[in-house]
């Protein structure tokens, strides 16, 4: 008897420092999906560090997307899902030459630029806040001449690609500008990254949606309020809360907007992650993507029968319809721990009394021991997260809040090696 062939694999592309790896290997196991783990790594590290993974350099796209296609000739494939930024415009153009479900390219390419973003949803009729780009060594006199004749104050300076707030400084004048932009460009030029825009400041409540894509058909799967004002002159995110506890007519303008985003810039299917502000003129988008909420903040959701958001994604990854999956009505939430100040973390006290707190699920830090600390708008990362679960979205973010405050980071000032 011949033997039964295995069923198609989901592809997931993945770096080395993601979070959501672990979570999306073990929703498959539990759905039974064959799972295989592409890592953002040249193949000589990737044979040491991450091995029997698939090799790809991001760096170089054509030759990743060759190499996905070349290994679906032995391995066929069912979808490739792209876990960060970094991986959608690979995913969709490998998916494209497969024959795969995907979003086209120029719509992943603009999920991952937010240049090309707000020039797609100018396009669309998306209300848009006045933008320009500009490219890394433009001189500093015209970045300010274009933004004083056609921005106005105040503003918000942004990386193309960047992501997680990482460079996003708002100015509220021209000296402000001037500082923003040396600081943008010296943080641009020492990573190697592409210019940068500066748009219209939105002011007003900013929230979070959560949603899938099913052949153009928005779904959405939960709306998170932020609590904490994000004014700048940084845009570093701390407390998620979901539902939200805006009115229904609010939170269905923040759905419909995120929708025409989404149509706009031209994706069709699989995860969207938007963010929006909310004030008298209705709603904005600050951005949509096309992929799922970042870190491990997926772990406050939950649908029917304690399906993980990481589960979901997975069975419409292989076709299977995940519209009517609703989120469950228990409160939840999550703080991304932010890094108070630059050094290095010694340790983290008053975990026990932290985790003691009613409410609190889980504390975890991602920080190690001795790890050099960077906060925003030059860092990229956070110390770690608070997990709450609730009757009501007040006594989840209370619980966050307190268990925060119950928590001690011991850093120490880095020396400079001058100093040494």
């Amino acid at each position: 008897m011949p033997a039964t062939p295995s069923p198609p694999a989901i592809l997931l592309l993945t770096t080395p420092h993601t979070y959501r790896a672990a979570a999306f290997i073990a929703a498959a196991k539990q759905l039974n999906i064959p799972l295989i783990t592409a890592v953002d790594l040249p193949p000589e590290l990737a044979a040491t560090q991450w091995p029997g993974k698939l090799a790809l350099d991001y760096r170089q796209p054509d030759t990743a997307v060759q190499t996905i296609c070349n290994f679906a000739q032995t391995t066929p494939l069912a979808a490739i899902l792209p876990v960060d930024d970094s991986g959608v415009l690979i995913a969709a153009r490998a998916a494209q030459v497969l024959g795969l479900p995907h979003n086209q390219p120029q719509a992943a390419a603009a999920a991952r630029d937010k240049l090309v973003m707000r020039q797609l949803l100018q396009a669309g009729d998306v209300p848009t806040p006045p933008f320009h780009g500009f490219a890394l060594n433009d001189k500093l006199a015209q970045v300010t001449a274009v933004v004083q004749a056609h921005i106005g104050f105040p503003c918000v300076v942004k990386p193309r690609t960047l992501n997680g707030s990482r460079g996003v400084i708002r100015a509220n004048d021209a000296d402000e500008l001037a500082t923003a932009v040396r600081r943008v460009q010296r943080l641009l030029s020492a990573i190697g990254a592409d210019g940068f825009l500066v748009e219209g400041y939105l002011p007003g409540v900013e929230v979070a949606l959560e949603a899938v894509l099913d052949n153009g058909r928005f779904h959405p799967l939960a709306l998170f309020d932020k609590p904490d004002p994000l004014e700048g002159p940084f845009f570093e995110e701390t407390i998620y809360v979901t539902p939200s506890r805006l009115d229904g007519p609010t939170q269905t303008a923040v759905v419909d907007m995120a929708a025409q985003g989404a149509q706009a810039i031209g994706l069709q299917t699989g995860p969207v992650h938007a963010e929006l502000r909310l004030n008298d003129q209705g709603a904005w988008i600050v951005e949509v993507n096309g992929r799922s909420i970042g870190g491990l903040c997926s772990q406050t959701l939950r649908f029917d029968m304690g399906m993980s958001l990481e589960e979901l994604l997975l069975r419409q990854a292989v076709g299977l319809d995940v519209r009517s999956l609703q989120r469950e009505q228990q409160a939840s939430g999550v703080m991304m721990i932010p890094i108070p100040r630059p050094g290095i973390l010694r340790r983290v006290e008053g975990l026990a009394a932290a985790q003691a707190v009613p409410g609190i699920d889980e504390i975890t830090i991602t920080t190690p021991e001795h790890h050099r600390l960077l906060p925003l708008p030059e860092g990229e990362s956070y110390l770690g997260f608070i997990f709450a679960s609730g009757t009501t979205p007040e006594v989840v973010e209370e619980a966050l809040r307190v268990a925060h405050g119950r928590l001690h980071f011991v850093i120490d000032e880095e020396i400079p090696l001058l100093a040494r």
